[in-house]
């Protein structure tokens, strides 16, 4: 097997890669992931998901190089990472009873052959109503200023969803483990 490579500085993505318990190293891709003109949010995560792998293939040329990326879609609105927590505050407040579906692109290169696989999974969380305290509270608590949708669903920010759907509940944490699984198993690595 070749050596895995997460092209990923996230801890969310660090941790749930572990629960595979496939040895692994990090690298922070260091792309600009800036949305093109026009581009929408399902092309968008493919491609920085692909350029997040392909900018360590240099440095990482005999690996299986896993990258990720994830926006948040409230009916035609692309939300990002907050960074604050006023923007946090505006992006809960908008998906307060509605919908929001998340996207993670997953690719998986192997640097040595060239060879990629490329995925967009969905998942969609449906909001209770919010209120203004309550969102003030739980961004008090767990400061989700680095996540996009501005919640951690591995934490608190659970108490904010009436319910969920889709195929594969670590997709909305951002690194979709079963169809990684599936991508390493057409690459030959046998999990444990």
């Amino acid at each position: 097997m070749l050596p895995l490579v997460l092209a990923s500085s996230s801890p969310y993505r660090r941790e749930l890669l572990n629960r595979l318990h496939l040895p692994f190293i990090w690298s922070a891709p260091n792309i600009d992931e800036s949305r093109y003109a026009d581009e929408g949010a399902e092309a968008l995560v493919r491609r920085l998901s692909q350029e997040k792998a392909q900018a360590l293939s240099t440095t990482h040329p005999q690996h299986l190089i896993i990258g990720s990326d994830q926006v948040a879609v409230l009916g035609t609105q692309i939300l990002g990472k907050p960074h604050s927590l006023e923007r946090a505050r505006e992006q809960l407040l908008s998906a307060s009873g509605k919908s929001v579906t998340f996207l993670t692109g997953l690719t998986l290169l192997d640097s040595a052959t060239g060879q990629q696989q490329t995925d967009c999974i969905p998942f969609t969380v449906h909001f209770r109503p919010l209120g203004e305290a309550q969102i003030m509270r739980y961004l008090t608590a767990e400061q989700p200023f680095d996540c996009a949708g501005s919640f951690k669903a591995e934490g608190l920010g659970i108490s904010l969803f009436r319910s969920t759907e889709g195929n594969d509940s670590t997709s909305l944490i951002g690194l979709p483990l079963i169809r990684l699984v599936d991508m390493l198993h057409a690459f030959s690595v046998d999990i444990p």
